[in-house]
């Protein structure tokens, strides 16, 4: 169950990061809410992968996860076009989040 909260935590953080963008400074309703939102339900969220997950863990994910995320999300909701070179960065974030998981490390308490 973990696992769940972990990615709703990072959606939760991705879509809050992208809407920042639309808020104009804050003073637009709408985006600002949703960024309030995001982050609320984002550490709710991840308060809850911490029950059964490292928190080292946690944050490793939730940090490459929702960086990977954010990118992807901007890129298609805002046209933001990145070079090879961000993109391939991406792809070393990834790697380092499987490694983090296929390591032999425990992920529970």
């Amino acid at each position: 169950m973990g696992w769940l909260f972990l990615l709703l935590g990072v959606m939760a953080e991705a879509t809050s990061h992208v809407a920042l963008r639309a808020t104009n400074g804050f003073t637009n309703l709408l985006p600002s809410s949703i960024v309030v939102l995001g982050h609320l339900l984002a550490f709710l969220f991840l308060g809850q992968a911490m029950r059964s997950l490292p928190v080292g863990i946690v944050h490793a994910m939730w940090a490459g996860m929702a960086i990977v995320l954010v990118t992807a999300m901007s890129s298609i909701i805002y046209k933001q076009h990145l070079d090879a070179k961000v993109w391939l960065g991406m792809v070393v974030v990834a790697i380092g989040i499987a490694i983090i998981n296929l390591s032999g490390a425990p992920h529970s308490h």
